[in-house]
């Protein structure tokens, strides 16, 4: 026997209601999405809508016939537009509610306590039917909190660059390769800020002490498999010379193999020679840093630990198929996106608590089953 959707959506929406923030529903209009709430009545029914259509990745007029169903709202798909791209704020801010009150393993870094530890990444995203990338996904998480901190959407050819984030007085940024360029690493250091980023061969030019060209791979070949090392060198500033530490650690044999046959893959995929360079560096992690206060261990350790938001954010997009998005101007597309974290994180806190939600499907399913596919849909 199917269920109604109607009736699904009002039997499991406690459940939900629950796992919502404190001050959720005055935020509502304190963050512009019920701007016009006459057409709605109020915070819980706009939100509810807006789940029905990011969880469902249905149409807009699909969405309203869902919702005229189940008596939440009596409005256009062009007014339901409307409201999604104005939602955007609102749903960010329970996004990193919950983010920020999910457990997550604690990062002992007691030399950067008080200052904001942020990963920086990016993620190209797709709308339907489109055959390559239209969009990148720009954010910054706080490692020691996982809270999303900004949130950027652009044409999938603008760059990552750290240039596109505002930057704190004592803020520590950490990222990967595409990141280490001399203009996105002075716009932090220019706002009293530090950075700590993963090096390729040639996108942030160094000088020794000297001023002779750092030699990258000269000094990488001093390491024995399994061994860490470190050199000062000098970047060339907006003003002056900038200090940093390039520290690095030689791979085991097997990371080492691993490492070259994964670049042999890429290499191969976007049909590019590999020069030999670049398969000699494979071997290494390489990181430069203008952080004084922590060691090289320490200074290793804190870059993997970005791996945990990685990782977070990978989770969250395989749960919800994030690499298909269906807005097309900016402000609906970030809307779009914030709505898709805060499903995501939702499906997170509902599996720690060993339930299942479904607002809209009709077919039954077993709850607390961690091997069943879980669906908003």
């Amino acid at each position: 026997m199917t269920i109604d959707p109607t009736q699904k959506l009002n039997e499991d929406w406690p459940k939900l209601l629950a796992l919502l923030p404190p001050g959720w529903e005055a935020k509502a209009k304190e963050l512009g999405a019920l701007k016009f709430g006459r057409r709605f009545s109020g915070p819980e029914s706009l939100l509810r809508t807006l789940l029905m259509y990011m969880s469902a990745d249905c149409s807009m007029v699909e969405t309203v016939e869902r919702a005229r169903t189940g008596k939440l709202l009596e409005l256009s798909d062009v007014g339901l537009l409307k409201r999604v791209n104005k939602s955007g704020a609102w749903l960010g801010w329970i996004t990193e509610q919950l983010i920020q009150q999910s457990p997550v393993a604690a990062m002992q870094c007691p030399a950067l306590l008080g200052r904001r530890i942020l990963a920086a990444d990016g993620s190209v995203v797709m709308e339907p039917g489109a055959v390559t990338s239209t969009w990148r996904l720009h954010y910054t998480m706080d490692i020691s909190t996982l809270r999303c901190c900004e949130v950027q959407v652009t044409p999938s050819k603008t760059g990552e660059s750290l240039t596109r984030f505002s930057v704190q007085q004592g803020d520590v940024f950490i990222a990967d390769r595409g990141f280490a360029n001399r203009r996105g690493v002075n716009h932090v250091l220019n706002a009293g800020g530090d950075i700590l980023v993963r090096m390729n061969l040639s996108s942030l030019p160094l000088s020794d002490e000297q001023g002779s060209p750092f030699e990258q791979l000269a000094r990488l070949r001093t390491l024995q498999p399994g061994q860490t090392g470190e050199w000062a060198a000098v970047m060339k500033g907006s003003k002056e010379d900038i200090a940093v530490r390039v520290c690095a650690y030689r791979k085991t044999d097997e990371q080492r193999s691993q490492s070259e046959c994964k670049l042999k893959r890429v290499g191969q995929k976007k049909q590019k020679q590999l020069k030999p360079e670049t398969m000699e560096a494979a071997g290494y992690v390489v990181l430069v840093t203008t952080l004084d206060c922590l060691d090289t261990q320490e200074v290793l350790a804190l870059y993997r630990h970005r791996w945990q938001v990685e990782l977070a954010f990978k989770r969250m997009k395989s749960l919800l198929g994030l690499s298909h998005l269906r807005k097309k101007n900016p402000e609906g597309a970030k809307a779009w996106l914030q709505g898709k974290l805060l499903v995501a994180c939702l499906i997170e806190r509902l599996i720690a608590a060993g339930e299942h939600f479904s607002p809209i499907e009709g077919d039954e399913t077993e709850k607390g089953s961690a091997a069943t596919p879980l669906s908003l849909a």
